[in-house]
């Protein structure tokens, strides 16, 4: 028999966890999801992999999975959810892998432009992810559109060109822009503990245009992704 390993999968809202988890299900024979008791929270349990709705924003992010990482051991904690996407890199409906997990706002303004707290010498504003490239290449041979690179955490959501061109300058390569990431990142190297993102796009990053958003596919991309991931080696 496989022994798994466990996995902590941090959401934002409830409607991605029940995403994942309906990933997680098709994927895992015989796993169902169940609550399990965790202080401040809703988690549910299915199979070796543990679901968290801890909220919006990385602070609440970081909160959540610093409960959970406290209470129990796991070999990977996953941030994930819906997520803007660069274009072309990232269309709507394809799945983001980051290879580096990134805060795009964690600095400061100074006359020469932005510069972030590492820059001015007392903190990081980005940390590297496992199993990137083993994943991505799993949901390819799926037939899942996916995309790798960094994935920002932003406070606030960007809408506007301008911004969009800023970050794109600051972070070659970008492919998503999330409002989590990087607090679930943080509590998981407190934790010592290894961290991936994983997401799909549900609209582009710019000018906001909510009839454009696709969020109902990229809920059904992100069950998609969670049932091609190759849960055993996840180590």
């Amino acid at each position: 028999m496989t022994a798994f390993p466990r996995l902590l999968v941090v959401t934002a809202v409830a409607p991605e966890a029940a995403a994942v988890l309906r990933g997680v299900s098709a994927a895992l024979p015989h796993a169902e999801p169940v609550p399990a008791t965790l202080p401040g929270y809703e988690l549910q349990r299915c199979g070796p992999v543990d679901v968290l709705a801890a909220g919006v924003g990385p602070a609440a992010a970081a909160a959540g999975a610093a409960t959970a990482l406290a209470l129990a051991g796991y070999d990977l904690v996953v941030s994930s959810g819906i997520a803007g996407g660069f274009a072309p890199l990232a269309p709507l409906g394809c799945a983001v892998v980051a290879d580096e997990i990134v805060a795009a706002d964690l600095g400061a303004e100074t006359p020469e432009g932005f510069a972030t707290v590492t820059e001015l010498g007392f903190g990081r504003v980005r940390h590297a992810t496992r199993h990137h490239q083993l994943v991505t290449a799993r949901l390819r041979d799926a037939g899942l559109v996916t995309a790798t690179g960094p994935v920002l955490t932003v406070s606030t959501v960007t809408g506007s060109t301008a911004r969009t061109t800023e970050l794109t300058e600051r972070h070659p390569g970008v492919v998503a822009e999330a409002m989590e990431g990087f607090g679930v990142a943080e509590a998981a190297a407190a934790h010592g503990t290894a961290v991936l993102e994983l997401r799909t796009v549900s609209n582009a990053v710019g000018p906001r245009d909510r009839a454009a958003w696709r969020i109902g596919e990229a809920f059904t991309a992100l069950t998609q992704a969670f049932a091609a991931l190759p849960y055993a080696d996840l180590r």
